[in-house]
């Protein structure tokens, strides 16, 4: 998709693939025939310059076809740069950082004061936690004892011009989450057995919400992807894409 459309923000796809997969296929209660089905959980990709892998999984997991994909930021397609609410399985349109979890807050409050059974989950980036509003957010979610809240950061320590050590350094990041009276688990997030055995037993702790800083790696299975700062914006030319695809098992 990134190779066909010359699109960017591989690297950042990459890092969360295992992530969604796993979300996808054993822990969100969804009914990809029934997209708006009442009672079903809400996935958040604060994160959405990283469309592409999202799109990727609702395809596979059956909200739309296949055969969409090849369109993904070609004219006329729903499959646009940043994520889009108009594609099925997609709660809302993201793009701008800091804006998936103040919204998913809303999301999970109103489940909350309405006794309804849904969760809602976000995928932050960590580069976005240098947004205020995911602090206020993070203030706000403790407060109000949103234990159907699970954020996820994507915690691959790369932003858009550097390291995030570099940039604007969060650590100790798990201890922050943890000050705002969130539950805090770190996790490797490319450990698929790790990432089950965590969000399946939600919430971890009653009346708190879930923060799970997931360690992942920028690029990952692409060798000469993994950590590599321009891989946040560089689209995989034919002969990068031939062998990125053969070291994750695919052919072209």
């Amino acid at each position: 998709m990134a190779n066909s459309a010359n699109s960017s923000h591989i690297g950042s796809s990459l890092s969360i693939a295992d992530i969604l997969s796993v979300l996808y296929t054993q822990i969100l209660r969804v009914d990809p025939a029934n997209p708006d089905w009442p009672e079903r959980d809400r996935l958040v990709l604060s994160k959405g310059h990283a469309t592409s892998i999202l799109y990727a999984t609702l395809a596979e997991r059956g909200f739309f076809p296949l055969d969409w994909l090849p369109g993904y930021c070609k004219e006329g397609s729903k499959l646009l740069a940043h994520v889009s609410h108009h594609v099925p399985g997609v709660e809302v349109s993201t793009g701008s950082l800091g804006h998936g979890l103040p919204i998913a807050c809303g999301m999970a409050l109103a489940a909350q004061r309405d006794g309804l059974p849904n969760r809602t989950f976000v995928v932050l980036s960590d580069g976005e936690l240098d947004e205020g509003s995911c602090w206020e957010a993070i203030l706000f979610a403790g407060h109000q004892r949103l234990s159907n809240l699970t954020a996820i950061v994507d915690y691959n320590k790369i932003q858009s011009f550097g390291t995030v050590k570099e940039v604007l350094d969060l650590d100790p990041l798990a201890a922050k989450w943890a000050a705002f009276h969130w539950h805090t688990v770190e996790v490797d997030g490319h450990d698929h057995r790790q990432l089950q055995e965590t969000l399946s037993r939600l919430p971890r702790e009653a009346g708190r919400p879930t923060a799970i800083i997931a360690h992942t790696i920028k690029g990952k299975g692409v060798s000469f992807m993994e950590n590599r700062l321009e891989w946040h914006y560089k689209p995989p030319n034919p002969l990068q894409l031939e062998e990125a695809l053969k070291e994750l098992g695919y052919s072209s």
